[in-house]
């Protein structure tokens, strides 16, 4: 699996209109982005009855993964389900592409048509949907704003408005119920191979400090005050 360091801050909003000011002159925005240099990210993300994504997160286990499924701009176009593992100090994130009939089955719970796909991450997620018992959990969204640079493979993104369900896990329904999460306003995430190059690392001003290891998942689950497995 491709491996790649993950730094992440919280910034303010002053911060980030002098960052992306900076960035936009030595970086090129993502291609995804639409005519306000954004797009919309909602996943919907699964754990166990024992909620081991979650406290294996927050205990910082130096080895561990968790499974989402991904959109973009509230459309079926494009179903991704993903699985981001932690590596030591390296992340690595593997996906493959679902149709929706897949997605609505596997969000059914009908997963047995998984065990023989050709994808090996497809069926590694049925195995662990199996044998933990793996179910929908949270459903986070946000609008992200997005950077690259070549050397290093860069990528710098901005996840704004984060919003997560309250007791919603309707992935595909437009009209979904979800409240804004105001203790983060702006997640900066920077994201890189083996080097930082020198005219990005240059960019970061010495005011910005890396935040705590706290992902978008765990924020969402602590606003939903640990939804009880059971009555989901």
């Amino acid at each position: 699996m491709p491996l790649r360091h993950e730094l992440k801050y919280c910034v303010n909003n002053m911060q980030h209109q002098l960052l992306r000011r900076e960035l936009m002159v030595a970086l090129k925005p993502d291609s995804h982005a639409g005519p306000d240099g954004r797009y919309h990210v909602r996943s919907l993300y699964f754990d166990d009855f024992r909620n081991t994504a979650l406290f294996e997160k927050q205990a910082g286990i130096a080895r561990r993964k968790k499974y989402r499924i991904r959109i973009y701009n509230l459309s079926d176009d494009f179903i991704n389900l993903e699985r981001k593992s932690k590596i030591d100090y390296y992340v690595s994130k593997e996906r493959v592409n679902l149709t929706r009939e897949e997605a609505d089955r596997i969000l059914a719970g009908n997963v047995a048509f998984l065990a023989k796909s050709e994808s090996r991450l497809l069926r590694a997620f049925y195995l662990e949907y199996r044998r933990n018992l793996l179910r929908p959990n949270v459903l986070v969204e946000y609008y992200r704003e997005a950077y690259v640079h070549p050397v290093g493979n860069v990528r710098i993104t901005f996840d704004i408005d984060l919003h997560t369900g309250l007791n919603s896990l309707e992935l595909f329904n437009k009209d979904a119920f979800t409240m804004g999460i105001t203790d983060y306003p702006i997640i900066l995430e920077i994201k890189y191979d083996n080097v930082l190059p020198r005219v990005v690392r240059g960019l970061l001003p010495s005011t910005i400090r890396p935040w705590q290891a706290t992902g978008k998942f765990v924020i969402s689950k602590k606003f939903n005050k640990y939804n009880d497995w059971e009555d989901q």
